[in-house]
């Protein structure tokens, strides 16, 4: 007969035998940070896609993610700590203190690395800011792109941005305490729906129009994807269509290629032109629910989007279970649609092995239409007004508008509505205000650093989608940025470059390995051209998504155009 001791054992092997434990094997949780992530939560949903908002919250709230607290999260949300901690180190915003690190400072000041604020001095700014404020109080870090490049350079406290910063406006942010973002005048729901606004949803969903009405005119009007593919939204819409319900959507508003603020400025201005051009979207495929992915740089958005979305759900036109507004936290990747559905469900933000593509197998498995915030800004406008406001517009062959995000070296940037097909000599004259006093035009970047550089004296190609192809370029989501007889080549490209290095998520390894290698090879006194084309190969056939398939457009166009200034040997100091 076995003793109770010895069938313990035999059931469980390891209890039953006092081995001094006085506690249950793996990780111990700590009672307090137990007790302040159950006070942080509340009511709120432990569902396993609610971690980055959950990590979100911990951030906000203490500055930082302490081991304790992470590990009280996971248990609460009953996700394996392994992926808990692989999600929160994924993030750039996320500021995860392993055990026996000491915080960070209270107050967090990051300067905006991005090439137009590079142009503007941001390198000097930190450079000063370490200099002068106390590290003990404060930390001063390297950004990537803030999307506010027409106020370059730019800071960020808290989430409150400093356009134009200085060391002294920085200073008297960080006095005054003031490190809430103030909400701009913008166009609210009651004055929106005063001019007509949310009357062609209202009909769309009584049933007025049908479907085949408002896909002929979206197709009529020409609209496509502005988030940078291109791709024909009626088509879209289509294919989505044909997959089994139940069906969701998804919105890309993570702009995050450095010279990119379009989105930004129609946000904080017309919200609801966006919102319902949402509405007739989700209407038009049946989605179930809609999820809208922000970038965490743009928190005055988020405050926007948060009461407004309210107010519809007051006002009757969408339940309360309807729209889920989610934020990023700090990752270009994820405005590659899959990364970002990936991220939408709790989870690093890999991009996915296509086939399957969203459009069938999408957020939660399920059939998404991922539209990009401008395209849905448009589409109310198309509706609206007719598919003329877009087919009637153009120049030099092309038809439609785009909407320019300009920045660098000119006079005036801004977003810059214009007609596609507008040329580079033309948007710098006619929108621009031309170049900046003492500047002369050198080159230009069509579409962000995934778009190439070409030459002042390319100034005359058509801005359009399949008119920069040829030239080993891309117009992209149309950010440009405008460099003078001032700027660097070579330093033009490393800051470019190092910005993929950074922003790789590394799940493959052509482009982990591929853009840090190429860094490493920019950065010597001479550039080896054949390495370079050989890594720049791999990069294009084998990375999974176009982070690493266009890393590398900036240095093949630099030694193209610019090859005596780029492959000039410099002098060692």
């Amino acid at each position: 007969m076995l003793s109770e001791q010895q069938k313990t054992k035999r059931r469980h092997p390891g209890k039953g035998v006092d081995k001094g434990r006085n506690f249950n094997r793996g990780r111990q949780l700590d009672g307090k940070a137990v007790e302040q992530i159950g006070a942080l939560l509340g009511d709120r949903s432990r569902q396993r896609d609610m971690l980055l908002e959950h990590l979100h919250l911990i951030q906000d709230k203490y500055g930082h993610i302490s081991a304790a607290h992470l590990a009280a999260l996971a248990a609460e949300m009953k996700v394996p700590m392994a992926e808990a901690y692989e999600v929160a180190t994924f993030y750039a915003h996320f500021d995860l203190v392993k055990e026996g690190e000491s915080a960070p400072p209270e107050i967090t000041v990051r300067v905006c690395g991005s090439l137009s604020c590079e142009l503007r001095g941001a390198e000097q700014l930190q450079n000063a800011l370490q200099q002068n404020l106390d590290p003990q109080q404060v930390r001063v870090v390297r950004a990537p792109c803030m999307g506010r490049c027409d106020t370059a350079p730019v800071a960020e406290i808290g989430h409150r941005h400093i356009d134009s910063a200085s060391v002294d406006n920085i200073q008297q942010a960080i006095a005054d305490r003031n490190f809430t973002p103030e909400i701009p005048r913008y166009e609210n729901y009651q004055e929106y729906s005063n001019a007509g606004g949310y009357a062609i949803y209202r009909k769309c969903f009584a049933g007025e129009f049908s479907f085949e009405e408002i896909l002929q005119k979206v197709k009529g009007s020409g609209l496509r994807g502005l988030g940078g593919a291109g791709f024909p939204t009626g088509s879209k819409w289509e294919f989505v269509r044909k997959e089994p319900q139940p069906r969701l959507m998804a919105v890309n508003a993570d702009e995050g290629e450095p010279g990119t603020f379009k989105d930004r400025y129609y946000l904080e201005r017309n919200p609801h032109c966006f919102l319902e051009g949402m509405l007739i979207s989700a209407w038009a495929v049946e989605a179930k629910a809609i999820y809208i992915y922000l970038r965490d740089e743009y928190p005055v958005v988020r405050e926007i989007l948060l009461r407004e979305i309210e107010v519809l759900q007051s006002e009757g036109l969408i339940g309360s279970d309807y729209v889920h507004l989610r934020r990023g936290a700090g990752s270009y990747v994820c405005g590659e649609e899959s990364a970002m559905i990936e991220s939408i469900e709790g989870k690093r933000g890999y991009p996915r092995q296509r086939p399957p593509y969203v459009a069938q197998v999408g957020l939660f498995d399920r059939p998404t239409l991922v539209n990009n915030v401008e395209t849905l800004f448009w589409l109310q406008r198309v509706l609206e007004k007719g598919p003329q406001i877009l087919s009637e517009e153009g120049r030099n062959g092309r038809t439609g508008l785009r909407s320019f995000s300009v920045s660098g070296r000119v006079t005036s940037p801004g977003v810059k509505l214009a007609p596609a097909g507008i040329t580079m000599r033309e948007l710098l004259d006619e929108y621009c205000g031309g170049m900046q006093p003492g500047h002369s035009f050198k080159a230009y970047l069509p579409g962000g650093p995934s778009g190439g550089i070409l030459p002042a004296s390319m100034a005359d190609i058509p801005l359009d989608f399949g008119t920069l192809e040829e030239y080993g370029c891309l117009i992209g989501s149309a950010a440009v940025v405008v460099l003078s007889d001032q700027d660097d080549m070579r330093q033009v490209v490393l800051n470019l470059l190092r910005f993929f290095e950074d922003e790789s998520c590394g799940q493959c390894t052509p482009c982990r390995v591929g853009t840090e290698k190429t860094v490493a090879l920019l950065e010597q006194d001479e550039w080896d051209v054949k390495l370079l084309d050989q890594l720049r190969q791999v990069m294009c056939d084998a990375s999974i998504c176009g982070l690493g398939q266009a890393a590398s457009n900036p240095v093949t166009t630099a030694i193209k155009y610019f090859s005596e200034e780029v492959l000039t040997v410099r002098e060692v100091d």
